[in-house]
């Protein structure tokens, strides 16, 4: 059996994140709201992946029952969704990203409290090393934080914590493969988001379609399968490591494109908050055994 080249799949995460990265620029250009424009993320991501999944002769786990930690997931990943594009609508897409890239940190205190998995001195230096990269990265100036922009900072604690217990229920094995998981929790997250599309029916025009269709292709479908692909090779730390790429790519696209910018004590908060990301990806990396093999 040939060995699998790791760069090949490092290419693959790094695309992932980038792609994941774009989600927020295409929203900005949609104009529509945060509901509709996640609706048809996961829509035309599920469609996406149903499709790639027959194409592929994968056909056969496509009727399956889904379990209940699978479906929550479902529910998890519309809300951090959500609550991410309405934070933009408020404020600059790199506090936000930078936000909601706490999650790794916040996930291994919910661990530390649900699953008992302990927490050393080195894990809790990092932690408090990213709450202090979160202080800093909050405006300075006391008449900048106005309600408007506390509402956005509500909403990416909200996108924060969502994803955290996205993380929390993803730590545990699963017996679906990874495409089914991926289906499935699309396919949820849609469903969830359908009611208030309904109750707010706004028809999209010709440019906004066209931007909903690349939301859904590229951070919602290749983007996904991407990181799918990636994970069968690369050790979780390697892969989370690569993913605070898009955090970094958030960034430089939100100055390219919407001339934002973070200041220098701002920007000492975000290299705060990824060095520590990273750095505790790599102690609980350190604590856990090495899988013999890759499996389905």
């Amino acid at each position: 059996m040939k060995t699998p080249n790791p760069l090949a799949f490092m290419l693959l995460a790094m695309l992932s994140a980038i792609l994941m990265a774009t989600i927020g620029i295409f929203a900005r250009y949609t104009q529509l709201p945060a509901e509709h424009i996640t609706f048809y993320r996961l829509v035309i991501g599920a469609s996406c992946m149903l499709a790639f999944m027959i194409f592929t002769g994968k056909s056969d786990q496509i009727n399956h029952r889904p379990t209940k930690r699978t479906i929550i997931n479902g529910v998890m990943l519309s809300s951090f969704m959500v609550f991410y594009v309405q934070a933009i609508n408020y404020i600059s897409m790199a506090n936000a990203v930078m936000l909601l890239y706490l999650a790794p940190i916040m996930t291994a205190i919910f661990a530390h409290i649900v699953y008992s998995e302990k927490l050393t001195k080195v894990n809790c230096g990092f932690i408090v090393l990213a709450l202090l990269g979160f202080l800093l990265m909050l405006p300075t100036d006391s008449d900048t934080l106005s309600q408007h922009q506390g509402m956005g900072y509500l909403y990416a604690i909200m996108a924060m914590l969502s994803y955290s217990g996205f993380m929390l229920i993803n730590r545990k094995p699963s017996q679906s493969t990874p495409y089914q998981s991926t289906l499935v929790q699309l396919t949820v997250g849609a469903t969830c988001l359908l009611p208030f599309v309904v109750i707010t029916p706004i028809m999209p025009s010709a440019a906004q379609m066209g931007w909903l269709i690349a939301i859904g292709v590229l951070p919602g479908f290749v983007a996904i399968l991407f990181a799918v692909k990636a994970l069968r090779v690369l050790p979780a730390v390697s892969f989370g490591t690569l993913a605070y790429l898009e955090p970094v790519a958030v960034v430089i696209f939100a100055w390219l494109l919407f001339a934002e910018q973070l200041s220098a004590i701002q920007l000492s908060g975000a290299l705060l908050i990824i060095i520590s990301g990273i750095a505790q990806g790599f102690v609980i990396r350190a604590r856990q055994p090495i899988k013999a093999s890759v499996t389905e």
